[in-house]
């Protein structure tokens, strides 16, 4: 039947053809998510904390009972759009607001999902002076649905003798996580 109709067949790999080129455009532009009005992603206030002893050198306290998945140089803590990444690299000096703003913020922005960086502070921390950075962005698609939520980040970067330890923490924009994420970088420990 295609080949006594080949207009159709034509149509068809035109229609094809628009599809992919707007799953491109979508890609590559893609805008930022409206917020939940009632997020999940709120830590509990009966949430039990432990320490976690990373053989990446340090100690942090998470939430207890949170999947982790380890690799060469992170781990990364989550529960359902929760989640709590650090990284450990190498680095030669301190980061400062200048090099934030040079390297890593650009590439954040690059990289993430709609990122918008909210704001750039040094923080004093229990374990030493950090870097926060806050902003937000698109969760990754659910594999399901295909849902996505605007994330809040704070991402705090912490130096010590050549090595850098960058804690992302996320959760759904408008989950009351403060005093959680607060009570974990504050127990941030090199060994």
């Amino acid at each position: 039947m295609l080949l006594k109709s080949p207009n159709r067949l034509v149509r068809i790999a035109a229609a094809s053809l628009t599809l992919l080129a707007s799953a491109v455009i979508v890609v590559a532009a893609e805008k930022a998510v409206a917020p939940e009005h009632n997020p999940p992603g709120d830590i509990p206030d009966t949430q039990v904390f432990v320490t976690y002893a990373s053989p990446l050198g340090f100690t942090i306290k998470i939430p207890e009972g949170w999947s982790r998945a380890n690799e060469a140089q992170s781990v990364r803590f989550s529960d359902k759009y929760d989640t709590i990444e650090i990284v450990v690299s190498p680095q030669d000096s301190a980061p400062t607001v200048s090099s934030l703003n040079a390297g890593q913020i650009p590439d954040l922005v690059k990289s993430g999902r709609a990122v918008k960086v909210v704001k750039v502070k040094p923080v004093k921390l229990k374990s030493g002076p950090a870097f926060l950075i806050s902003y937000t962005s698109n969760s990754a698609p659910n594999p399901v649905t295909n849902k996505q939520v605007r994330l809040e980040h704070d991402r705090y970067l912490l130096y010590k003798e050549s090595k850098l330890a960058t804690l992302d923490m996320a959760a759904p924009q408008g989950a009351d996580n403060v005093d959680d994420w607060s009570l974990m970088a504050n127990s941030f420990r090199w060994k």
